[in-house]
């Protein structure tokens, strides 16, 4: 029997044994034939993933869920498949934890962003999911050696932004040390190999001196009645190295390699050793910390401190109830594996507050990569422990200010919210908090809402989120305007109109993406900022390209609505297009000259090609522009002179940046002269776009000569 099976085995029975071997059959059969990168059976990979959980004391369910994780992916199973052999709930878990390979995304780093944001409010719903998670990313980085360095590198940073916060943040010690400890390894090979190597012989050093200090915390237990633990444990690489880092410190000057734990069965006797301790041992200033009183945000509780010995070296010790150990160990897993010995779990609720807390403001994010970014600054955030007048302890993110704390204690706190009080004292509201701070926030009924500007000023991205949302319900109006107004100026600086691009069937493109309902609700999203201009601009540029041909061939007539924008008198119901010698735009004084088989080709009546036509009498035809002329989609081609060709191609690139205009095409030559000459083709909206350009790179002394061609014969 293998090792999954004889655990299943020996940690279920009834039902749920009978649901495991059946989850284990299933997903053996639907991989079959799979092989890893390793060439080993991909089956082996949700063995794993399930050991892990099982040794976390997972329930039937989860396990079996991790058994099935990767076939909705990477088999022919669907989910109506798993709904019918598993039910709903094995469904919802692995789907949460499956990719979103069957969705087209611009970029890989889009897909990854949107892969989590799924993954986070799937955890939201159930947490097992990220639980699930972490023991497939465990096993991967487990065998990360048979990937190419490339990917190894790039997994274990993903591993270190991502999921070793997360198992941090849900308390999963266990877990958390393997993963950093196993990034380092990919990440920093030389410092790893340095310190598996020396590490482990300053332990044996140290091997007498930890039993020293253990006996004598033992004796103190002995001496005080008091039933406990005490042990010696090596602290992993990961937190050693980190420390050297930020520290600036060697291994020689890290004496903490060890920390001492001390576990008892009350809290009281928690302090009571915690206090006879500091009796025996004098205690290093700063070094003491109580998480028993104001617990961390993933509910660990311990006290902490750092005494010196009568030998003078320093070590910490950690004393903590049984109950704190095993959150402390298993985190948020614990809720499953002690189930049987609890009748109820308060703090389990408490743990997931936060995650709460993420998909209230997930919904208010533009985007998945401004959701990871958010993510990564609130598992990354230094916790910052301040007060409520009246005790209350409010968790916050480094750096936080009053804002963050009004928005932290209620909605409506943060959007009255004139000022506030800290330690007694009046400050501003931009003031950075400290831990131990005492916060008072002043409200006003008549206050108007919160300020723009407090979004630059905010560090949590729950209060954030919550800013951009009375924007958006309160400003509804407005935000249409703003929005209008920016997408109409972005549209014109790149070379369209908004009326030309923003169509039935464009605005059904951009709703396919952002579920808007109407145009209003796109304008107001972004004026608010939930989304950008770009975001929505791309969307209908896309498809209006794709719809519009680059050079359109219009059907001329008499009308000033002609869609080309020209009129050309005497004639109706023929093509119409542009010559490409001259490139007329609106504002060029024109003429048709009518073609065989070709339609009316409208000229500059400046064209030298003109003077040639103009031999064939009843040809030509007087043209002109109608008011309908369509903007942004006609260009002009313009000849640069000068000595320094990179001069001349600095100075076009610049003066097009500044009116903001788009460069279709760029080719540079040399004369007999061996002077620098520039042909460029510019998208304009007409005539006097094109003078003023050339007017523009004429002023610079730098360029002997630019003009307009076709306009020499």
């Amino acid at each position: 029997m293998n090792t999954v099976l004889q655990m299943i085995y020996e940690n279920y029975t009834g039902a749920d044994r009978e649901l495991l071997l059946r989850a284990y059959r299933y997903a053996e059969e639907a991989h079959s034939g799979q092989k890893r990168a390793s060439g080993e059976a991909y089956f082996i990979h949700p063995c794993a993933v399930a050991q892990i959980l099982i040794e976390l004391g997972l329930d039937s369910a989860t396990v079996a869920a991790a058994f099935l994780h990767d076939v909705i992916e990477d088999t022919m199973v669907t989910e109506d498949d798993i709904r019918t052999e598993f039910g709903e709930e094995i469904l919802r878990l692995v789907s949460g934890v499956t990719k979103l390979d069957k969705i087209v995304f611009k970029s890989r780093e889009e897909e990854e962003a949107e892969n989590f944001r799924k993954i986070f409010v799937a955890m939201a719903k159930d947490i097992r999911v990220i639980i699930i998670k972490l023991a497939d990313r465990l096993h991967n980085m487990r065998s990360l050696n048979f990937l190419s360095k490339e990917r190894q590198i790039k997994m274990a940073q993903e591993t270190l932004d991502i999921y070793t916060p997360l198992a941090g943040r849900l308390g999963i010690s266990q877990i958390k040390c393997e993963l950093e400890d196993l990034c380092l390894k990919y990440l920093e090979p030389e410092a790893y190999e340095f310190l598996v190597g020396n590490i482990h012989q300053k332990l044996e050093e140290r091997h007498k001196f930890v039993d020293f200090v253990v006996k004598e915390i033992k004796a103190i237990l002995d001496e005080s009645h008091i039933e406990g633990e005490v042990f010696g444990r090596p602290k992993h690489f990961y937190s050693i190295y980190k420390k050297m880092k930020t520290q600036n410190k060697t291994l020689d000057q890290i004496y903490d390699l060890t920390a001492v734990r001390v576990i008892v069965n009350t809290v009281d006797e928690c302090y009571e050793v915690f206090g006879k301790i500091h009796k025996k041992w004098k205690p290093i200033p700063g070094r003491i910390k109580d998480y028993i009183a104001t617990p961390k945000a993933n509910m660990y509780q311990s006290l902490h401190t750092t005494v010196v010995t009568n030998f003078g070296q320093p070590f910490e010790i950690q004393i903590r109830t049984f109950e704190m150990h095993r959150i402390a160990e298993f985190g948020i897993a614990a809720h499953w594996k002690y189930k049987e010995k609890k009748t109820e779990d308060s703090s389990f609720t408490e743990r997931l507050s936060w995650i709460r807390e993420v998909l209230d403001w997930e919904g208010g994010l533009k985007d998945s990569k401004e959701f990871m970014e958010s993510l990564k600054t609130e598992l990354y955030s230094n916790e910052l422990l301040v007060f409520t007048p009246k005790g209350k302890v409010i968790s916050l993110p480094k750096d936080a200010t009053p804002i963050d704390f009004a928005y932290a204690i209620h909605s409506e706190i943060g959007n009255r919210c004139t000022g506030a009080r800290v330690n007694g004292k009046i400050v501003q509201l931009n003031s950075v908090l400290q831990t131990g701070d005492v916060v008072e926030i002043i409200t006003s009924a008549s206050s108007k809402g919160p300020s723009w500007d407090w979004l630059k000023i905010v560090k949590s991205s729950s209060a954030r989120a919550k800013i951009k949302q009375f924007f958006k319900r309160e400003m509804k109006e407005e935000n249409i305007k703003i929005g209008r107004s920016m997408l109409e100026s972005e549209a014109k600086r790149r070379g369209y109109t908004l009326s030309d691009i923003l169509t039935d069937q464009s605005f059904a493109k951009v709703s396919e993406k952002f579920s808007f309902s109407n145009q209003d609700e796109m304008f107001a999203s972004v004026g608010y900022g939930a989304v950008t201009v770009n975001q929505v601009l791309f969307k209908l540029i896309d498809f209006y390209k794709k719809e519009i041909p680059k050079q359109p061939v219009y059907r001329g007539g008499e009308s000033a609505a002609d869609p080309s924008g020209v009129i050309v008198r005497g004639m109706s119901g023929l093509l119409t297009r542009f010559a490409g010698c001259c490139n007329p735009v609106p504002g060029d004084e024109i003429v048709g000259f009518v073609s065989r088989g070709r339609g009316v080709v409208i000229h500059r009546a400046d064209c030298p090609n003109v003077k040639e036509l103009d031999k064939e009498p009843g040809r030509i035809l007087p043209a002109s522009w109608s008011e309908s002329a369509p903007s942004g989609r006609f260009v002009a081609s313009i000849v640069i002179k000068a000595k320094d060709q990179g001069v001349a191609l600095s100075v076009l690139t610049s003066v097009v940046s500044d009116m903001r205009l788009v460069i279709t095409g760029v080719n540079s030559r040399f004369d007999k002269n061996k002077d620098a000459v520039i042909e460029a083709s510019v998208r304009l909206n007409g005539k006097q776009d094109i003078d003023l350009l050339i007017k523009k790179i004429d002023a610079d002394d730098r360029i002997d000569e630019v003009y307009r061609t076709a306009t020499k014969a």
